[in-house]
C-alpha cells in the first residue's frame, strides 16, 4: 500500500498534552469533561485546541502549527488559563501528571464513540487500567525518506525523554519503585510501545499493509509507537514522555525533541550515516529509564558502551546549542539542566508522600499546585 507523506518545508511544532480532571477535595478522578467541555468551549479563544480523550476524567490541550517552543508554551498558557476558572466552577482540578497515585481504574468511565468501545472490547483488562498521561511533540520533516532515519535515531535518546518526563512512580496506591510505570503499562496495548527499526519508508508502508490486511489495525493510527511517523500532517511524534506538572517543563521537553529531531534530519541529509543500536539495547534502555529515572545507567551504542543518562544529557545539550540558536530556543533547552537539578516529577513526587508519611493526597496537591503556579508565571 501507499501511505503518502505530507512534507513539512519547515521543521513546525506541535505540542499535545494530556491531564486529568481530580476532585478539589478527595483528589480522585472525575469523570467529568463532558461537563467540563460544554462549560469551557464557549469561552475558549480557539475551541479547537481542547481535545476528548479515551476516558471521561481526560482533557487533552493542543497547540497549534508552531514555529518555536516558545510560541508552543504561549499557546498552552492561554489555552490552560482560560480553563482555570471552568475548573473552580465545577470544584475541580487539572493533574498533570504520568497516572494518577491512588484512582481505582473500575470506577472510570469511557468517552463514546465506536473507536474506543473497539480499543476496550479488544484489549479488556489491559485497556481499561490505562489511567495513564503523556505529551506528545510533533515536528515537522520534509522529506519522506528521511523520516525512518530520524525514529531510528531518537531511539537512542528515548531513555533521556523517559528520565526527564517521568512522573508515575505510584500506581493503586503503591509506590511501584518503577519512575515511570505508565511507559510499561502503555505498551501491552497491541501496536503500542516500541517501534520496529525500517531502513526505508517501503518498508513502513509493507508493514502497514500487513497489520490493515491482518486486521490489527482499522486505520494507520491505531499504530500507537512511542515514536511513530504522523503522514498526514508531515511530522514525526514523540510519544515517550509522562505527563507534566508544569508549563517550564513542558517547555524544555518539547526544545530538546526540536533539537534532537532538526539535528538528526540535518546530519541525515548532508549524507551523514546516524548511528543506531540494536534492538534489545533500545528496549534495555526503556526499561532502565522507566525503573530508576535519571538515575539510570544507559546503554550508548551498539559497542556496549554504558553511562549515567544526566552525564550523558549534559554533553547531549552541549552539542545541540547550536541547533537550539537555530530554532529559537536556547533558554527552553537550557532549562533542561533544572528540571535534573530541582529533580524530575517522580522524585518530587517521593518526597512530598516521603515529608507526609505517605498522604497521597497530599501528593496529588502538589502536582495540581505546581500547574496552577507555572500558569501564574
Amino acid at each position: 500500500m501507499r501511505i503518502d507523506f505530507t512534507p513539512s518545508p519547515r521543521p513546525t511544532l506541535g505540542v499535545e498534552w494530556e491531564l486529568a480532571l481530580v476532585d478539589r477535595t478527595s483528589r480522585d478522578l472525575v469523570n467529568g469533561a463532558r461537563e467540563f467541555f460544554a462549560a469551557a468551549q464557549p469561552g475558549l479563544p480557539h475551541p479547537e485546541r481542547l481535545h476528548r480523550e479515551m476516558l471521561r476524567n481526560t482533557v487533552e490541550v493542543v497547540t497549534g502549527i508552531c514555529g518555536t517552543t516558545a510560541e508552543a508554551m504561549d499557546q498552552m498558557r492561554t489555552t490552560l488559563r482560560a480553563l482555570l476558572p471552568v475548573a473552580d466552577e465545577m470544584g475541580v482540578d487539572l493533574f498533570g501528571g504520568g497516572a494518577h497515585p491512588f484512582a481505582d481504574w473500575t470506577a472510570q468511565e469511557l468517552t463514546r464513540g465506536h473507536r474506543y468501545a473497539e480499543l476496550i472490547n479488544r484489549t479488556q483488562y489491559w485497556g481499561r487500567q490505562m489511567l495513564i498521561w503523556g505529551v506528545h511533540v510533533h515536528v515537522g520533516l520534509p522529506e519522506e525518506k528521511r523520516v525512518m532515519g530520524v525514529l531510528n535515531g531518537l531511539l537512542n535518546h528515548y531513555p533521556h525523554l523517559l528520565a526527564l518526563s517521568a512522573s508515575s512512580p505510584i500506581w493503586g496506591g503503591v509506590d511501584t519503585g518503577y519512575a515511570s510505570n505508565r511507559a510499561l503499562m502503555f505498551q501491552q496495548l497491541p501496536t503500542a510501545g516500541l517501534p520496529f527499526q525500517f531502513e526505508t519508508w517501503q518498508q513502513f508502508e509493507s508493514f502497514a499493509d500487513d497489520q490493515l490486511t491482518t486486521g490489527v489495525i482499522d486505520h494507520i493510527d491505531e499504530i500507537r509507537w512511542d515514536i511513530r511517523p504522523a503522514p498526514h500532517l508531515g511530522t514525526v511524534e514523540t510519544r515517550v514522555c509522562d505527563g507534566v506538572s508544569t508549563v517550564e517543563e513542558l517547555g524544555a521537553l518539547t526544545a530538546l525533541v526540536h533539537c534532537l529531531v532538526v539535528d538528526l534530519d540535518t546530519r541525515l541529509a548532508a549524507g551523514e550515516e546516524v548511528p543506531t543500536m540494536p534492538p534489545w539495547h533500545v528496549q534495555e534502555n526503556k526499561w532502565r529509564a522507566a525503573r530508576y529515572g535519571l538515575d539510570a545507567i544507559v546503554i550508548l551504542d551498539a559497542d556496549n558502551r554504558e553511562r549515567l543518562v544526566t552525564d550523558d544529557l549534559t554533553d547531549t545539550l552541549e552539542r545541540l546549542e547550536p541547533v537550539a540558536r537555530r530554532l529559537d530556543c536556547v533558554d527552553e533547552l537550557r532549562s533542561v539542566e533544572d528540571v535534573v537539578r530541582s529533580g524530575a516529577s517522580y522524585q518530587r513526587q517521593r518526597r512530598v508522600a516521603e515529608a507526609s508519611a505517605g498522604d497521597l493526597v497530599a501528593v496529588v496537591d502538589s502536582v495540581v499546585d505546581e500547574l496552577r503556579t507555572s500558569l501564574a508565571r
